[in-house]
């Protein structure tokens, strides 16, 4: 069969009040209006609270929607096995809560002409971040410019959930990744600084990559503790800056 163009991955961990927040008929329902041909990867990431259930229910409604059972490793390794699982030509990663909308995708489309990567940004001029705690918006800026100095220099949104890359470009970098590749499993939901991860690979293998505003609407989650994630990404930063000393990068 001839692949989609459009491979949907959506990473999940203990999605409950998302699930019945009906996200994912809002994702299928625009899908469904498309020309272009897709499907949909759930990656579950050893989810406790009956997610997995009720997406294996889901995929079996829908035809064209796939489940990946993982490990518990958090968000990074999940991504990892969703996008090379997927088949499409193309293939976006979003976040399960569509703190950014699917219909975004039609303001990365016209770049993909150009560019093998494109990325939605929610901090360069024409973005929106709507209902988003000042502290939150303050550690990402603070984030961002650690990022900027140590690692991805030029990118002003890493970090945004919402990344489109061609089938070569998925499989030359997700395979390639070191700090947050599969490596077993671990207790806490963790997202950490993976998208750094991917980007450096990018810029190494000199990748051109587009950086696109979108509008982004903040969900409550409490899963993130700004003091403890903040330092735990900036280290993690410096594994990927010490891996690359160590050759660990090599094309």
């Amino acid at each position: 069969m001839q692949n989609p163009h459009l491979s949907v991955v959506i990473p999940s961990y203990n999605e409950q009040a998302n699930l019945q927040r009906g996200v994912l008929d809002l994702v299928i329902g625009y899908l469904n209006l498309q020309s272009y041909s897709w499907e949909i990867i759930l990656s579950d990431d050893g989810s406790t609270d009956g997610t997995a259930a009720e997406l294996d229910n889901f995929a079996a409604r829908h035809e064209k929607v796939r489940v990946l059972h993982n490990e518990h490793a958090g968000k990074g390794p999940t991504v990892q096995s969703g996008m090379l699982a997927a088949q499409g030509d193309w293939r976006l990663f979003t976040d399960f809560d569509q703190s950014t909308v699917l219909s975004e995708l039609e303001k990365l489309w016209p770049y993909t002409n150009s560019f093998p990567i494109v990325i939605g940004s929610r901090e360069i001029a024409g973005s929106a971040r709507e209902r988003e705690p000042w502290y939150r918006h303050w550690m990402g800026r603070g984030f961002n410019l650690l990022v900027q100095t140590l690692a991805v220099p030029g990118i002003q949104d890493t970090q945004c959930g919402f990344k489109l890359f061609s089938a070569e470009t998925t499989h030359k970098l997700f395979e390639a990744l070191k700090i947050y590749g599969r490596k077993g499993s671990r207790k806490d939901a963790f997202t950490g600084a993976f998208d750094v991860e991917i980007l450096y690979l990018a810029r190494k293998r000199k990748y051109a990559i587009k950086e696109v505003p979108i509008q982004w609407e903040h969900h409550e989650s409490d899963r993130v503790s700004p003091f403890k994630d903040s330092v735990r990404m900036l280290k993690d930063i410096l594994f990927i800056r010490l891996a690359d000393a160590r050759r660990a990068y090599i094309v």
